[in-house]
């Protein structure tokens, strides 16, 4: 998984990143944004213009976020809360508009 978004983003989502990146692989849950680790093909652009600095590579990721790159995972892989099957890898996000709805991760934190 190349690129992490970790919990600086929650209740946040300005999605400068999302504008930023050139294989639109950063979707939109309801209180943060995950990187298709499928999707993402590492060229950091989305890195530098996060205004809260939640973006790092999965190598790079504070320890105290650590969490948040096997989160970022499920967010893909596991079938969510309202959902009928995982995102999966549905090529780019304009293909699946908003998600809404987060890991459990996320939705529990306060």
């Amino acid at each position: 998984m190349p690129y992490v978004i970790a919990a600086p983003c929650i209740d946040v989502m300005d999605k400068s990143c999302v504008e930023e990146c050139p294989v639109d692989c950063i979707y939109e849950g309801d209180r943060k944004l995950y990187i298709n680790p499928k999707e993402c093909i590492d060229c950091g652009a989305c890195e530098p213009v996060c205004p809260v600095e939640a973006i790092s590579q999965d190598r790079r990721v504070d320890p105290e976020h650590a969490g948040f790159v096997e989160d970022n995972r499920r967010f893909f892989v596991d079938l969510l809360p309202g959902r009928e099957a995982p995102i999966g890898t549905p090529g780019g996000s304009n293909k699946t508009g908003r998600i809404g709805v987060d890991t459990p991760m996320v939705a529990g934190r306060s």
